[in-house]
């Protein structure tokens, strides 16, 4: 059987716009129906339009319940809200923006009608509420984005006044409160038509990109990156990011190609995914193989997903990083070159990400904290700073400021792939060349996370594994050493499986975005290993499944 992954997509891969568009506003959800209804996975509430999973109600009604829950919390300053590049994301912001105006909840948005990344609105909330207290009017977040998932795709994203992701105990009442509104009749939720909401005094023009691009030296070194004149390829896949890539080689003048600086909303240009599908993974070889074969025209090469709160690093000696290697390689470099970040700050991991990280912190001296999947564990650490990193082997990350003051709380793929210039810069050498001599020193991983399709109940199986299941006293040929369901760092519920050996272990959960199971593994022998670890696994879920 042949695939076309990794090739350019064709007339026939792409969305109808128009089509899509139309049932936004034509198609109506039945909340009774639970692929229907208001439902928030790690990163917000995603779906398409095509499949009442992503309409005119949904937004109405998530909206409202927004606009309850900041009564609620008693937060009345102004909310940040930008969207991204998906033809969803354009009428679900008017939407927003209509039920806001109505509720008199004042709005900032963009003052060029652009597109706003998802760290740019997490820099904004904290710029706004720094020094201010809970009794204060402090500003929260609303960004329309279903990140990387494929064009026909919208998502909506909400982030509370510390600046990152919704908790899930925040999302929950979100998701309950919005099907009760879609139940009631999601028609008599008040609006303001979108052209008077514009000239409404409570919705104000932001300046996003100067706010975030003129503070950028404060969390990456540009001087060595300038003076350097290294050549850096910035790809945005079409994505939000496309004029800050512009905005930062223009202001700090540097040698920095946009690579794809087109908009198109059904990403024609991109190539096919694993699954022939089309993504905005910047981790994906796949989605990633355009900028994988101009890796030579630049001495390091980076992506951005289309919220760009994700990071591929490509460089001329080993094409993509694996995103593993890079979160080692970029906390080995920040935890060397950030002197005044405190001694006893920690480095913060999901516990799907490479264990080469464990013993990298553990030769600084600095503490892990292992999480379960999503960046929302990492706020309170990164807010107080006593989290120097937080990072996801799904590419997503960020760090401190240089003086070690909270720069974002929500991923942001952009200083993380500045990062890679700037390491690239002062040292020398490409991220993936420094890897080479942390794997000589740490040892060699060999890590892969599998994709498999899998209905609603087929997730909410897995989701709910636990350690009775695992029947085999053996993984890869190895004893098991720990079966775990919650993490180390936290205590709190994976959502799934781990299973350890001493030199290997595999994680299983469901995705909380699209219908798909994960399993995670990783070797730390060689690839054989790697393969009878991943096979063990995949008979623990064909078990789960089939029962």
């Amino acid at each position: 059987m042949t695939t076309r992954a990794g090739q350019l997509a064709q007339d026939r891969d792409l969305v109808d716009i128009a089509a899509l568009l139309d049932s936004y506003y034509d198609l109506v959800p039945d909340s009774s129906v639970p692929a229907q209804a208001v439902s928030f996975g790690t990163s917000g509430h995603r779906g398409s339009s095509f499949n009442r999973a992503f309409n005119e109600a949904h937004i109405a009604a998530i909206t409202a319940a927004i606009v309850d829950f900041r009564k609620k919390q008693g937060i009345h300053g102004p909310i940040f809200l930008g969207r991204d590049t998906h033809a969803l994301s354009e009428p679900a912001f008017l939407t927003v923006l209509e039920v806001l105006a109505a509720a008199e909840v004042p709005a900032r948005i963009d003052e060029r009608d652009g597109f706003t990344p998802t760290p740019v609105l997490s820099h904004a909330i904290l710029g706004f509420n720094a020094g201010k207290s809970t009794t204060d009017a402090q500003a929260d977040g609303i960004i329309v984005t279903p990140s990387h998932n494929p064009p026909s795709d919208g998502g909506i994203k909400y982030n509370p006044p510390h600046g990152g992701p919704a908790g899930s105990e925040t999302t929950t009442w979100i998701a309950e409160r919005a099907n009760s509104y879609l139940e009631a009749g999601w028609e008599k939720i008040p609006r303001t038509g979108f052209q008077r909401a514009f000239h409404l005094e409570n919705t104000e023009n932001f300046d996003f990109i100067s706010n975030y691009t003129e503070d950028l030296e404060s969390v990456i070194d540009l001087d060595v990156i300038r003076s350097s004149d290294i050549h850096i390829g910035a790809d945005p896949l079409g994505g939000a990011s496309v004029d800050y890539w512009a905005a930062i080689a223009e202001d700090f003048d540097l040698n920095l190609t946009v690579v794809h600086p087109e908009i198109d909303p059904t990403w024609s240009f991109m190539t096919l995914d694993w699954d022939e599908n089309i993504r905005m993974d910047c981790s994906s070889p796949y989605a990633m193989a355009g900028l994988i074969a101009s890796r030579n025209d630049f001495d390091i090469a980076t992506g951005n997903d289309a919220d760009a709160d994700r990071h591929g690093i490509v460089t001329p000696d080993a094409g993509l990083m694996n995103p593993n290697h890079y979160l080692a390689t970029a906390i080995d470099y920040l935890l060397d070159n950030r002197p005044e970040w405190s001694s006893s700050a920690g480095i913060g991991k999901t516990l799907v990400t490479s264990s080469i990280v464990d013993r990298i912190v553990s030769a600084h001296g600095r503490p892990l904290f292992e999480v379960p999947v999503g960046f929302k564990w990492f706020v309170p650490g990164l807010l107080d700073s006593t989290l120097a990193f937080g990072g996801e082997e799904s590419a997503g990350a960020s760090f401190l400021r240089r003086n070690g003051k909270v720069w974002s709380t929500d991923k942001d793929g952009i200083i993380m792939a500045l990062l890679a210039a700037e390491m690239t810069a002062k040292t020398g050498q490409s991220p993936s060349q420094r890897y080479a001599g942390l794997a000589a020193n740490f040892g060699t991983s060999a890590y892969a996370r599998q994709d498999a399709p899998a209905t609603r109940d087929q997730k909410a199986k897995l989701g709910a594994l636990d350690a009775s299941q695992v029947k085999a006293k053996t993984v890869g040929g190895e004893p098991v050493t720990s079966t775990l369901t919650s993490a180390p760092g936290n205590n709190a519920p994976i959502g799934g499986l781990k299973v350890t050996t001493e030199n290997a272990w595999f994680a299983v959960r469901p995705s909380g975005t699209e219908d798909v199971y994960k399993i995670y593994a990783e070797s730390l022998r060689d690839e054989d290993h790697l393969r009878a670890v991943q096979h063990d696994a995949r008979t623990l879920v064909d078990g789960v499944l089939d029962n």
